[in-house]
């Protein structure tokens, strides 16, 4: 039997592979075996079988600081796999990284961090490391190390460099073998502050006066890994009170906050978003959060929970304010639900930081078509020091924020364009993403370069 399927038989009967060589098998367990373990592995290996019984303490502990057991068993060269890829993880921590790339190819294996919203690749690694890497990731995320041909995604957590830190694996089948993505999830100490985020005055004011509320439906849209969630978690903690209840429903939870009720969807124990959200509705809330709203029936009973005295916050993919009406429109929602519930979108993107102790302004400007932006923008380089990754350090966020009037309400419950709501919109002072990202610009805080690299030019310039 190979290590691979040991190790899969001992996750399902909650026991643990302490050795595997010729001879013996060596398998701890709390308390004693039972029957089904015992039968299943007389019936998969010839060898002598010893079993360890552990105290649930034991097994915890061990379980929880050193999950290389199992791993070192999967991989064949335990020491100099778990070396390594803790120097990936330490170096991914060093330079800022928010995810991990790790791909299989036929004669390589190729690692990228995503820094600051931007990949970079490490010096290429031999093609056989890629499974035993692959196992001890899997173990250390609880997942099925023999199956390869479907998708799985975990969560762990590890100590690096005296830092803990979590992580969330999601594997995918590819040609080359099987291809991990690494987040880590909450490895900065971000201060949830609404006047931290980067909005305009106006910006805030019209989001603060949204929040305070008793009712309605507030969303933050964008694509994956836009800075969203910190935005919807720095609006829950300006309202944490002691006299509101704030209930949210989240797949994962990324950050926990002192003060909310925060539930975390489990799709194979039927908890689901759906399913959460009605039971939060029997849970008293004055504030509900919900993680995402990724179909229409979620859409409808969090539109019917805003309209019946909760104040909503969720998050939407997509790509500005005036789209996300569509986007409900195509889920199923009816145009006047929409209207009467909905009170705020705020669209928003993520741009690099120069870093303000090497950025250079070279002098010239940059001239775009009036229409876009008025006035010339200036040239910034980013050049690259010792405190910084390639000219820049972090990132800042731009936004779009579609507060509701009357006026919108009327518009959006006629069954209007998005070309006849964004002009209203317009008329009411709206700033899109790219001028706020022009204003940034402006302030030094990031080039027009990277702009375009996020956003594009707008749609007919």
């Amino acid at each position: 039997m190979k290590t691979e399927q040991l190790l899969s038989l001992c996750q399902r009967h909650h026991a643990l592979l302490l050795k595997s060589d010729e001879q013996t098998i060596v398998i701890a367990v709390v308390d004693t075996p039972s029957p089904e373990l015992m039968e299943a592995l007389r019936f998969a290996t010839q060898k002598r079988i010893d079993i360890e019984c552990w105290s649930q303490e034991r097994m915890d502990k061990h379980q929880h600081e050193a999950p290389r057991s199992a791993a070192d068993s999967a991989t064949g060269n335990p020491q100099g796999v778990t070396d390594l890829l803790n120097q990936i993880l330490e170096q991914a921590l060093r330079q800022r990284a928010s995810d991990i790339h790790i791909e299989p190819a036929e004669n390589q294996l190729r690692i990228r961090l995503r820094v600051d919203g931007v990949l970079h690749a490490l010096p290429l690694l031999e093609a056989a490391l890629a499974a035993p890497i692959a196992a001890r990731l899997k173990v250390l995320g609880n997942l099925d190390i023999a199956e390869h041909r479907l998708p799985q995604d975990g969560q762990f957590t590890l100590t690096l460099t005296g830092r803990t830190v979590s992580f969330r694996i999601a594997t995918l089948p590819c040609r080359g073998g099987e291809k991990i993505v690494l987040r880590l999830l909450h490895q900065v100490e971000q201060a949830l502050d609404l006047e931290a985020l980067g909005l305009s005055s106006r910006q805030l004011a019209f989001f603060r006066a949204a929040l305070n509320q008793p009712q309605g439906l507030l969303l933050v849209t964008g694509p994956t890994g836009s800075g969203k969630t910190v935005t919807l978690y720095s609006a829950l903690q300006a309202r944490n009170r002691e006299e509101v209840n704030i209930c949210s429903v989240e797949d994962p939870l990324e950050i926990p906050l002192t003060g909310l009720n925060q539930t975390q969807i489990n799709p194979r124990s039927r908890l689901t978003f759906q399913s959460v959200l009605r039971a939060l509705l029997r849970q008293d809330p004055d504030i509900i959060m919900v993680g995402e709203i990724r179909d229409g029936e979620t859409a409808e009973i969090a539109i019917n929970a805003a309209q019946t005295g909760h104040l909503v916050l969720s998050t939407l993919h997509t790509n500005s304010t005036t789209e996300t009406l569509i986007r409900l429109e195509q889920m199923g929602v009816a145009r006047w639900m929409i209207s009467s519930a909905l009170s705020m979108v705020i669209a928003q993107r993520l741009v690099r930081r120069l870093c303000p102790h090497c950025r250079q302004q070279n002098g010239e400007h940059s001239g775009l078509p009036r229409p876009v932006w008025p006035r010339p923008l200036p040239r910034w380089q980013p050049t690259g020091c010792d405190r910084c990754y390639h000219g820049f350090y972090g990132r800042v966020a731009i936004f779009e924020v579609l507060a509701i009037d009357n006026p919108l309400r009327q518009a959006i419950a006629s069954g209007a364009g998005t070309e006849v709501i964004e002009a209203s919109a317009r008329q009411a002072g709206l700033i899109s993403l790219f001028e706020h990202g022009c204003m940034a610009i402006e302030q030094g805080l990031t080039t027009l370069e990277e702009l375009l690299r996020v956003l594009g030019m707008p749609d007919g310039h």
